[in-house]
């Protein structure tokens, strides 16, 4: 009988790509990790795996096994739903990886909208970017993931992951306020600019430079940070412009900037739980009640 630890180590060396990221992302050792693969190639009688440069890469066989390791870990998840359902699940503990503008957004509202609804339910937050939650989700160090579309993000049809869609922000044009353009700038007008925004890797970087190139130019990213507010002070102290989600706007103190609305550019923004964990009822409530603060936004 295969043993279904075995199945979860599986796919976080598909995940992860080398048996020593999967083994950080599970908490074991390099060996330990080999030791399962190796005990589950014995069991299927094939290998499941072979070097691909510094990584590895699935066979064919390990490609069918991984299939059916998604179901048999979904059909877990949801067992354990029923389980906790069972058993009333009015108390316990949720991890959410969430990132920080969403966490002030809808997930902080949430948390406190529950206090009263479900007070036996604790949450427990990791400011995670978009990309870094579904990891978080997918190798089981979070239970829900609020997270952003992006390149090479799971899609809809994943059958690891169930999402429901919360909101689309759109971005706003931020200028210095002494700008020759503050006024008139559309996003091609200012193609000729330094820009400042988020590193590669995080997906609103994606955002911007597909929202530069659709306006016909790559934008001259000169100084880089993940954090919104370090953006718009640098956009303050006027050494460039920039492009920012307008949540992240919301409530910010905006001293020496222009904030332009410009048509266009918009991050999707969802929650993500492992497939089959729906009905947990300790997840229930939480999904709902974000979903209905999502929709309070405005721009769901």
């Amino acid at each position: 009988m295969i043993d279904t630890r075995r199945l979860r180590t599986l796919r976080a060396v598909a995940d992860h790509g080398t048996v020593t990221a999967a083994a950080a992302a599970l908490h074991l050792t390099p060996s330990a990790v080999s030791q399962q693969l190796v005990a589950l190639e014995h069991e299927v009688g094939h290998r499941l795996f072979t070097r691909d440069g510094r990584g590895v890469r699935l066979t064919a066989v390990g490609t069918i096994m991984l299939r059916h390791a998604n179901e048999v870990l979904a059909q877990l998840e949801r067992a354990e739903a029923e389980v906790a359902a069972y058993t009333t699940g009015e108390a316990g503990e949720v991890t959410v990886a969430c990132f920080a503008t969403a966490i002030s957004a809808v997930l902080s509202p949430a948390i406190a909208a529950l206090r009263a609804a479900a007070p036996g339910l604790s949450v427990r937050v990791h400011d995670a970017e978009g990309d870094q939650a579904l990891t978080m989700l997918l190798d089981g160090r979070a239970d829900l993931a609020i997270a952003v579309e992006y390149r090479g993000a799971p899609d809809a049809a994943d059958r690891r992951l169930s999402r429901r869609p919360l909101y689309a922000e759109p971005f706003d044009l931020v200028l210095p306020r002494d700008h020759p353009l503050a006024e008139t700038a559309t996003l091609v007008s200012l193609s000729g600019e330094t820009w400042i925004g988020p590193y590669p890797g995080n997906p609103v970087h994606d955002v911007i430079t597909f929202a530069c190139q659709q306006a016909g130019f790559t934008p001259g990213l000169v100084h880089c940070s993940d954090d919104f507010r370090a953006v718009v002070a640098l956009v303050g102290a006027g050494a460039g412009v920039a492009l920012v989600p307008r949540l992240a706007l919301r409530d910010m103190a905006l001293p020496g900037v222009v904030v332009r609305h410009t048509p266009g550019p918009e991050r999707r923004v969802f929650a993500a739980v492992r497939r089959g964990s729906d009905a947990h009822p300790l997840l229930r409530p939480l999904l709902a009640t974000l979903r209905t603060i999502a929709e309070s936004l405005g721009t769901a």
